[in-house]
C-alpha cells in the first residue's frame, strides 16, 4: 500500500468495525445518501450484469453498500450469482493481515471459498486462479492518489482477464478526493512501482471505473480486458468524500475517517522522508508536521503566511507514543481543510520541508544522508527523482509545483473521453 509503513503499518478487521458501537449506530441508523454506490445499483438491476456468470470478487472491508453490507455478503445471498472465488489484495479480504505482510491464498472459513492473495508471490492474478470464471468484480474504495495500491491491483487484475479473456466488473466508488483534482508529475520508467504502476498524476481525480476505462486503452495494458463498469448514480466531479452523503469504512488503518485521504496525500511524502512526524505514532494520522525542537507557532505563521488556499495551519504540541519521537515533546503543526475541495494538497509536502527549514533550520534531506537513509521510497511513491533534486538544489516548493502544471493540463485533456460523470 502506498506509504505502507504510514498508512497501513496496523492491522484493521472487520470484526472490530463490528465491535465498534459507532459502526453500530451507523449501521442501525444509515442516512439518506446522494450519491448511489456501483454495487446498490448493481443490486437494484437484480444483479442482471452477472447472470448465468461465474464470478470473483476482489475486495476487502471497504467494499460495503451504505448500509454497510459488505459486498461479499450481498453477492453470496443474490439470486442467480454464483460468486466461486475471492481476491485479496493487501490487507487481505478482511483486513486482518499488517501492512507490508504477504497475503497467504488459503480457504476462507467462514465461507469455504478459495482466497487467492494478489499480494504475495504474485500481485496478478494467475491463469490458474481464474480457472472456472467468466468474470472478475472488483469493488475496493482507494483514495485517490496513485501510490495507494488498490488501483494497481485493479489494473494488474484487468490485465490478466484480458489475457484469460474474462470479463471485468467494476463496481464504481467515489473519489475521496474529488473528480477535479489533478496534481503531481507522472511516473518515469525507471521508477515505476506497485506505488507508481500507472502513467497517471500523483493525484488523478478519476474514479477507480474511470481509472479502468484509462487503463483498458491506448496501449496501457498489454491485455486490454472486456470492460464493465457499474457507475454511480448521483455523483459530481466536485464532491470530496463529506459531500456523498455515504459512511466511510477505513480502507487501512490510518485512513479511518472520510476526510483521511486529503491530510495523506498533503503529508504522506514527508512521511518517506524521514525526521519529521506527520501524526502517525499520535492520534493524528497524516493531520499533522511536526519535529523536536521547533516553535509551533512560528511554523504555523510561516505556513499561514504562504496563502495556500482552503488549508490553515494551527499551532500544535503532542508526544507520539509510538515512532521515532517516541514520548518526546514535539512541536509542530495540525492542518485544518476549510476548503479541501480546493486545497494544494501534494504542495504542502513541499512548502512544509522548505518552512521546516527557514523556521527550525531542518534540512530533512541531509539529515536522511547523514543517518545513510535511500529516497527509494520517496521517489517511487513521486514517479521520479525530478522532486528531490529539485528540493536538494533549493528549488522552492512553488518552483516546482509549477513544473507539474503542463502534465497536469495535459493529463486533464488526455482523461476526457473516459469521464462517466458530470
Amino acid at each position: 500500500m502506498c506509504f505502507r509503513r504510514f498508512a497501513t503499518c496496523a492491522s484493521f478487521t472487520l470484526g472490530a468495525l463490528l465491535a465498534s458501537s459507532s459502526f453500530a449506530r451507523a449501521a442501525s441508523s444509515a442516512p439518506e445518501t446522494r450519491v448511489k454506490l456501483g454495487n446498490e445499483v448493481l443490486a437494484a438491476h437484480g444483479f442482471r450484469e452477472l447472470a448465468g456468470k461465474r464470478v470473483g470478487l476482489i475486495t476487502n472491508p471497504s467494499g460495503v453498500n451504505s448500509r454497510l453490507e459488505s459486498t461479499l455478503d450481498v453477492l453470496r445471498a443474490a439470486p442467480g450469482v454464483k460468486l466461486i472465488a475471492l481476491f485479496g489484495p493487501e490487507h487481505g479480504i478482511y483486513g486482518d493481515v499488517p501492512a507490508g505482510d504477504k497475503v497467504e491464498s488459503r480457504t476462507d472459513t467462514r465461507t469455504g471459498l478459495p482466497v487467492h492473495s494478489l499480494y504475495g508471490a504474485t500481485r496478478k492474478p494467475t491463469p490458474k486462479m481464474l480457472e472456472g470464471l467468466d468474470a472478475l468484480v472488483y469493488d475496493l474504495q482507494d483514495t485517490g492518489s496513485r501510490s495507494y495500491t488498490f488501483i494497481s491491483t485493479m489494473g494488474l487484475a484487468m490485465d490478466a482477464c484480458g489475457e484469460a479473456g474474462l470479463e471485468f466488473i467494476v463496481l464504481d466508488r467515489p473519489n475521496p478526493l474529488g473528480g477535479e483534482r489533478i496534481e503531481g508529475p507522472l511516473v518515469e520508467e525507471k521508477f515505476r512501482s506497485f506505488v507508481s504502476q500507472w502513467d497517471i498524476p500523483y493525484v488523478y481525480g478519476l474514479t477507480c471505473g474511470e481509472v479502468a476505462r484509462f487503463l483498458n486503452t491506448g496501449g496501457r495494458l498489454k491485455h486490454p480486458c472486456k470492460l464493465t463498469v457499474i457507475p454511480l448514480e448521483g455523483w459530481r466531479r466536485s464532491m470530496v468524500w463529506r459531500d456523498t452523503g455515504l459512511p466511510w469504512v477505513p480502507a487501512s488503518p490510518h485512513i479511518p475517517h472520510g476526510d483521511s485521504p486529503l491530510f495523506q496525500v498533503a503529508t504522506g511524502m514527508l512521511g518517506e522522508i524521514g525526521g519529521v512526524s506527520i501524526g502517525v505514532g499520535y492520534t493524528l494520522p497524516f493531520q499533522t508536521i511536526a519535529a523536536p525542537k521547533v516553535d509551533p507557532h512560528a511554523l504555523a505563521a510561516n505556513l499561514n503566511a504562504r496563502g495556500l488556499p482552503g488549508v490553515v495551519f494551527r499551532p500544535l504540541t503532542y508526544k507520539p507514543y509510538y515512532g521515532a519521537f517516541k514520548d518526546e515533546v514535539i512541536g509542530g503543526v495540525q492542518l485544518h481543510f476549510t476548503a479541501p475541495a480546493t486545497a494544494p494538497l501534494t504542495a504542502i509536502n513541499f512548502h512544509a520541508l522548505e518552512a521546516l527549514k527557514q523556521v527550525a533550520g531542518r534540512d530533512t534531506f541531509a539529515e536522511a544522508l547523514k543517518a545513510k537513509k535511500t529516497f527509494d521510497m520517496f521517489d517511487k511513491v513521486n514517479g521520479t527523482d525530478a522532486t528531490r533534486l529539485a528540493l536538494q538544489s533549493g528549488q522552492t516548493a512553488a518552483a516546482i509545483v509549477a513544473t507539474w502544471k503542463a502534465t497536469e493540463e495535459k493529463f486533464r485533456t488526455d482523461r476526457q473521453p473516459f469521464l462517466l460523470y458530470p
